[in-house]
């Protein structure tokens, strides 16, 4: 407890963090180019990003995009916020907020990219809305991605990865639906990783348990 403490004090000091109770919190929407990055560059949402490992682990292999996590854990926030401050990642920032009041930070069509790595599987069938591809949110990334922002997913669950492509094939019009069950067996897709690993796909990789990928367009 004294730990998540500290930290959420910390949290409260630092620019790279916007939560509740910080003046850019309610101000960001549709401004994050003028108001945090003062750059124009693309922008890539990493989804639940938890420890913030894919946001910086990307922000540190292309320079040339700003990186936004999210989550609503402030203790793990702080860990891929002092990541990026001890490696001086001045185009990352962290947005303390649920995935589900996205569209209250972005405006429509803001966003270039999404990553959606190792979220929580949900396996009931009374948490099927609750699973962060479900419709309910693959509408809000499509409202809020731009025109051919591309959607990126990564997963150990095989249930969960063969929903999503049951509800993309079956819901949507998408283009450019690539996928596999086992990335680390398609050299060509595991490119578009740098050999980024979360902490999560580590413990299931050494369970042997197979690594799902797949990437789209809305159309």
């Amino acid at each position: 407890m004294r730990k998540k403490l500290f930290r959420f004090a910390e949290n409260t000091r630092r620019a790279n963090i916007i939560e509740p109770g910080k003046p850019l919190f309610d101000k960001i929407k549709g401004k994050w180019h003028q108001l945090y990055f003062k750059n124009e560059r693309p922008v890539t949402v990493e989804l639940g990003c938890g420890d913030g490992e894919y946001t910086v682990g990307l922000a540190e292999v292309d320079t040339s995009r700003n990186y936004i996590g999210v989550d609503i854990k402030g203790d793990r926030l702080y860990q891929g916020s002092t990541y990026a401050l001890e490696r001086q990642l001045d185009h990352v920032a962290f947005l303390r907020t649920k995935v589900h009041q996205l569209e209250d930070f972005f405006e429509a069509g803001e966003v270039d990219e999404f990553w959606l790595t190792f979220p929580d599987p949900r396996p009931r069938d009374r948490d099927i809305r609750r699973r962060l591809s479900n419709p309910r949110f693959l509408d809000k990334y499509r409202l809020l991605g731009k025109k051919n922002a591309e959607f990126k997913f990564k997963t150990d669950s095989t249930s969960l990865f063969d929903y999503t492509l049951d509800v993309l094939t079956m819901q949507y019009e998408v283009e450019g639906l690539t996928y596999t069950h086992d990335l680390y067996s398609n050299a060509e897709l595991l490119k578009d990783h740098h050999g980024i690993k979360t902490k999560y796909e580590r413990i299931w990789s050494d369970k042997g348990e197979k690594i799902k990928y797949l990437k789209f367009r809305f159309k």
